[in-house]
Parts: C-alpha cells; sequence; structure tokens
C-alpha cells in the first residue's frame, strides 16, 4: 500500500500525464509556466545578520586560444537567503536536511490563499484559522501533502530591504515588519492538514516581528518545510496549480537557493 505522501505524488503525476497525437507523455503545450523565484545577484536580500550576501565571481569570459567562447563562475552565498527553502533541520533537530527531503513532497498540488488585501491594511498581518477556514468553506478542504502558498503582494516591493523587510539597519532584526503566517493556522495546516510544505512571498515563514519562530518551530516539527522569499503568487488560482519547488541538493544543509515553479493547466 502506498504511504499517503507517495500516493498523492503518483496521483499528481497522472493528473499531468496526457496522451497525445505522437503518444502519451507530459504535453508542455498543455501548461502555462509560472516562475516563483526571484533571480540571485547583488541586490538579493538576506536577513541583516547574515555574515554575507551572494557574490558572482567572473572566473573566465571570453575567446579561448582554440577560437570558441567559454565563460565559468564561482558563486558563493548562505543557505537561507533570496528564493529559498527551509529543511525541517533548520529549527528542529534530527529532523530532514535538505537533501533527505523526498522528492516527491516537493512536487505538490499548490494551494494558494490569498491576504494581499489584509496584509495592505496591517503590514504586519498573520493568517488565522478562522481565514483558513473560510478559504476552505470556499474551496474546498486542503489536502494532504498539498503545499500552501501564502499571498500577501509583499514581492512587489524586492528588492528594496527598507520596504519588503519594514527596516533596513545592517546586522538588526529587530524592527523587522511584513506579514506572514499565524501560529494558530501552521498549527492547523501542519498537524490536521498534513501539508508537505508552507510557502510565503515574504522573508520569514513568521512575521517580521517575531523573535522565537513559532511557526517554524511548528512546522520543523512535523518534517514540513518552507519556501520563503516567493514571488508571483498572484498569478496562480487558488486550487489547480502544481507546485515544483527544487532546491540546491546540499548534503546535511538546513537550507538552499531555490528554483520554484508553478505549472497551471491552460
Amino acid at each position: 500500500m502506498y504511504c499517503r505522501p507517495l500516493l498523492a505524488a503518483v496521483l499528481l503525476v497522472a493528473s499531468l500525464v496526457t496522451v497525445g497525437a505522437r503518444g502519451g507523455g507530459l504535453d508542455p503545450a498543455s501548461l502555462r509556466v509560472v516562475d516563483l523565484s526571484h533571480a540571485f545577484d547583488e541586490r538579493t536580500l538576506y536577513w541583516p545578520t547574515a555574515p554575507s550576501r551572494f557574490t558572482l565571481e567572473q572566473l573566465s569570459s571570453g575567446v579561448t586560444e582554440g577560437g570558441w567562447f567559454y565563460a565559468a563562475n564561482r558563486f558563493a552565498a548562505p543557505e537561507h537567503g533570496g528564493t529559498h527553502l527551509d529543511a525541517p533541520l533548520h529549527f528542529a533537530a534530527g529532523r530532514s536536511a535538505v537533501d533527505a527531503i523526498p522528492v516527491e513532497r516537493l512536487v505538490a498540488p499548490a494551494v494558494v490563499i490569498d491576504v494581499a488585501k489584509e496584509a495592505a491594511e496591517v503590514p504586519e498581518y498573520a493568517l488565522t484559522l478562522e481565514r483558513v477556514r473560510a478559504f476552505e468553506s470556499r474551496h474546498g478542504a486542503i489536502p494532504v501533502s498539498s503545499v500552501v502558498l501564502l499571498h500577501t503582494g509583499w514581492d512587489r516591493f524586492w528588492p528594496d530591504p527598507a520596504a519588503y523587510l519594514g527596516d533596513d539597519t545592517p546586522g538588526d532584526a529587530s524592527k523587522l515588519r511584513f506579514p506572514s503566517y499565524g501560529a494558530e493556522a501552521a498549527r492547523f495546516l501542519v498537524e490536521e492538514r498534513g501539508v508537505a510544505g508552507l510557502g510565503v512571498d515574504t522573508a520569514s515563514l513568521d512575521v517580521g516581528s517575531s523573535s522565537d519562530f513559532p511557526v517554524h518551530r511548528i512546522a520543523a516539527r512535523r518534517d514540513v518545510y518552507g519556501l520563503e522569499n516567493l514571488a508571483s503568487l498572484g498569478e496562480l488560482p487558488p486550487r489547480g496549480a502544481t507546485l515544483v519547488a527544487l532546491p540546491m541538493k546540499i548534503k546535511g544543509g538546513s537550507g538552499a537557493p531555490l528554483r520554484a515553479v508553478a505549472l497551471i493547466e491552460k
């Protein structure tokens, strides 16, 4: 018998497979692809206390002695910054590191809760359980092994640190202000709905002023990963998109840079 996450992944893949004129297989023409990641460059945002930022050093760029063009670079970056994945290990000893997260949990149905209106009125809006229940009343119960993506609209401020983080004081994370999940809502999604991951278009699964990170801890204890600094969530429907969230596979990593996309049937 399949375990629930594996069964969900099998059903997901089956739903994407179409029969074309030249035989079975995934038909890219039937899908719209939405890029959910910010590019990494010298302006990429990191937590104010991060010891460094993203750097890209050119090693080679030009025509070789053999007459062909060749380019190569070297990059360096902390695990947590830009569009990235938080592994459960980030906030729970003994839980999954980046490389140990089953890949079928990284390809999953996306459930998008839109709180952009609330966040515009209350910059530190925290998703409530009441708001989650209202979403389910309209769109149905959030399925097991799906990934909930919280659309706050904050990606419009990227990469302005003062607007996006609420404060741009170097080395000081005590003045940050931005919306995200509330602990009660997160606990319900993780413990009652059994989601595979939580994602948001802000810098943290917890609201900016949080100093004890309850949402991170609630998710990590259940081996649920987090996706932070996502982009373009406003382009996704509440239900029906498929998330593909593939981080750099860092062995033992507590997090990793992420390229995330959503697949939507046209």
